[in-house]
């Protein structure tokens, strides 16, 4: 007997990928038969007609050689009062990739959850978390992926748990990334993971159409959803179950490479999840998958959270094979792959990758271990305000550079800097004395930034952020070499 085969088409955005059709058994296990009774014909037969319309119609003699057929032909009644109703309700769902098209594994993952959804399957919001999740299974109820809507982001006005008034574009959780772009970098942190170095499941951003999910008043017209969408990883934990001496040393570094990469701003131990953990094997053997990476690679030099920077693990050394992979990691390289994939990614956020790259390699070449970079990258919060972190402080040197046109400015790195004044209004520049620090004002590029922001590099024209590389890492390869940065722990 021949099977029946249902044909699903996944549009893939923009045009440059051509359609990709997916094949599915109606009778396999893993997705049942799509039920097509609830689909009615619009076009009504004559039997199913109102004859009175035909009294009125006389044929005239040169009607009679027409052909009249014995079938009953259809009529389309266009003016039906229940056709817009019916396409509602008839609709099929649609997925289509918004980002990350030419990656197989991406493609594999949006066509699996297409298959469960036409095959009936409806998405199951998740009570954990500030924002809206979503469980796809297939209809044998296996886990297939989480669903996370941009407009059910934490804060934002379209929450399902209500935690929110916050219209897209507005800053969200962190004041450098706007609500409703964390579904971008989501996908970013996977695209950046080559070779699946960190572990990173698969990761899409879709448009998803006629899919039931939380829908509000103020949203009741929404004809898609925009979400991303990443595999469902089969775990036994996650980090805050167990102590951190569970974990592998490789997991951990791995993991936070990636994290000094796009700036994580939130890595914290309920996004990091245990796989293969037997506690009669002992300790330091469970592998960790990191999750839920919609707060990286904000706008702006940011203070980050890394859970593992107190950890052992982070003490330990990079193996030779780690130095080897960061040693081969090209920012502009990264770059370019960005700007090609994810077009809503500003630029901003972008650099501030090739920046936290740059970083990394230099320090990591001098012989800095995990906790150290990420010590340096992190504002210290032991006075009564918070300060620069090492990075920040670099930056902001190698950016009054920029804005004196090259001229040096002359002072000591140091590892802690109290936080500048807010840049001064009006159209003039001024300059102010801070200490042994000499900063520039420019009216076209900010050096200095408000207590809740952080140093910006989308203000820089090409030229301007090609100086700015090229002061930043002599800065960065001075502090280094000099050992003005202290080791870890000491005042």
């Amino acid at each position: 007997m021949n099977c029946l085969a249902t044909t699903i088409t996944i549009t893939c955005k923009p045009t440059l990928i051509s359609d990709m059709a997916v094949a599915i058994d109606p009778f396999s296990d893993k997705f049942p038969y799509f039920n097509r009774s609830s689909q009615r014909c619009r076009l009504q037969s004559l039997t199913n007609l109102d004859f009175s319309f035909l009294q009125s119609f006389k044929p005239k003699p040169e009607d009679d050689n027409i052909h009249r057929s014995v079938s009953s032909p259809c009529f389309s009644i266009a003016a039906s009062a229940n056709m817009e109703e019916d396409k509602k309700t008839t609709a099929a769902p649609q997925i289509e990739i918004l980002g990350g098209q030419r990656v197989t594994t991406v493609r594999a993952l949006v066509a699996e959850v297409t298959m469960a959804i036409v095959s009936g399957a409806q998405p199951m919001l998740l009570p954990s978390g500030l924002g809206g999740a979503y469980l796809l299974q297939t209809g044998k109820g296996h886990n297939i992926a989480v669903a996370k809507p941009v407009d059910e982001e934490p804060l934002a006005l379209n929450n399902p748990k209500k935690s929110g008034s916050l219209r897209l574009g507005q800053p969200g959780m962190k004041h450098s990334i706007p609500v409703g772009e964390t579904g971008v970098r989501e996908l970013a942190a996977y695209l950046l993971d080559y070779q699946g170095f960190s572990s990173v499941p698969p990761t899409a951003l879709v448009s998803i159409s006629h899919v039931p999910f939380h829908v509000s008043n103020a949203f009741s017209s929404m004809p898609y959803k925009v979400a991303s969408l990443q595999r469902f990883v089969c775990h036994d934990f996650d980090a805050g179950e167990l102590g951190p001496g569970s974990f592998t040393v490789d997991s951990v570094h791995r993991i936070g490479i990636l994290d000094v990469r796009v700036l994580n701003l939130d890595r914290h131990a309920g996004n990091m999840l245990v796989k293969r953990c037997d506690r009669d094997k002992g300790v330091g053997t469970a592998e960790l998958v990191p999750i839920d990476h919609g707060l990286c690679l904000p706008e702006c030099l940011d203070d980050p959270y890394f859970e593992w920077l107190n950890w052992p693990q982070a003490l330990v050394p990079f193996t030779d094979t780690e130095l080897e992979y960061i040693s081969s990691l090209d920012p502009f390289k990264d770059a370019e792959l960005l700007r090609s994939e994810l077009h809503s990614l500003p630029e901003s956020a972008i650099r501030v990758l090739i920046v936290c790259t740059v970083f990394l390699k230099q320090a990591a070449a001098s012989g800095l271990c995990l906790a150290e970079i990420g010590e340096k990258m992190t504002r210290d919060f032991a006075r009564s305000e918070d300060s620069f972190s090492l990075l920040e402080t670099l930056c902001t040197k190698a950016k009054a550079t920029v804005v004196n046109k090259g001229n040096e400015v002359k002072c000591e790195v140091e590892v802690h800097v109290s936080k500048p004044p807010l840049a001064p209004k009006g159209p003039h520049a001024k300059e102010k004395k801070r200490g042994n620090t000499m900063r520039s004002m420019s009216p076209s590029m900010s050096v200095h930034h408000a207590e809740s922001e952080g140093v910006s590099f989308g203000d820089m024209t090409t030229v301007q952020w090609d100086m700015f590389l090229e002061s930043f890492q002599r800065l960065l390869q001075e502090a280094l070499s000099k050992r003005l940065v202290p080791s870890l722990g000491k005042q």
